[in-house]
């Protein structure tokens, strides 16, 4: 099979390359969301801001593109329910749902959903549409985040848009560009194989 031809199949993801099978969706699904929390633990602080720098809002938006919109979702409220109700695999080490980077976890549930609904849509098989989609996804994060980062800190727009956003873009932006080498890479690569 060509790679042309890999990339041009409507409405699959990388995950459906895969033997389907009930057995693959729960591994999936269950390794996305071990992902996610393996990721949460890369966490840098960020001097002035509650939010640490952390791993698993890459690992959110390459779950979700990679597994689909309702696998990506099942994974990442997997992991957003278990650490919510007390296991420690939050950024640091932490669990629970009051702490005021929580919307961010709530933003990237979302997000994981949405980037795996446009990546059924083609939305991770070029650079250009990588890059949308990690943008898109992002925005929703922040969408979520920044409200609930106000709310719980007490925080002005102006205030929790420099401790909640600014310090995260560079790193945003790196993150998305691996996305943007690695997901059509991995196209490519299974045109080859295909």
């Amino acid at each position: 099979m060509s790679t042309a031809a890999v990339a041009t199949r409507p409405g699959e993801v990388l995950a459906d390359l895969l033997p389907a099978s009930r057995v693959r969706d729960i591994a999936l699904v269950v390794g996305g969301a071990a992902l996610t929390a393996l990721s949460a633990q890369l966490a840098v602080p960020v001097p002035g801001s509650p939010v640490p720098v952390t791993g698993q809002t890459f690992a959110a938006l390459l779950v979700g593109t990679s597994l689909g919109a309702r696998r990506g979702l099942l994974s990442f409220g997997l992991y957003a329910l278990v650490g919510s109700l007390g296991a420690p695999i939050f950024q640091n080490g932490t669990s629970g749902w009051g702490g005021a980077s929580f919307g961010y976890i709530v933003g990237m549930l979302l997000a994981a959903g949405m980037v795996g609904a446009l990546a059924r849509r083609g939305g991770d098989r070029s650079v250009l549409r990588t890059a949308g989609t990690m943008v898109l996804g992002s925005a929703v994060i922040y969408a979520v985040g920044v409200p609930w980062l106000m709310a719980s800190t007490g925080m002005s727009l102006s205030a929790a848009w420099a401790a909640g956003v600014v310090p995260f873009l560079i790193g945003d932006g790196l993150k998305a560009a691996l996305a943007m080498g690695a997901l059509p890479a991995a196209w490519k690569l299974a045109g080859r194989k295909g």
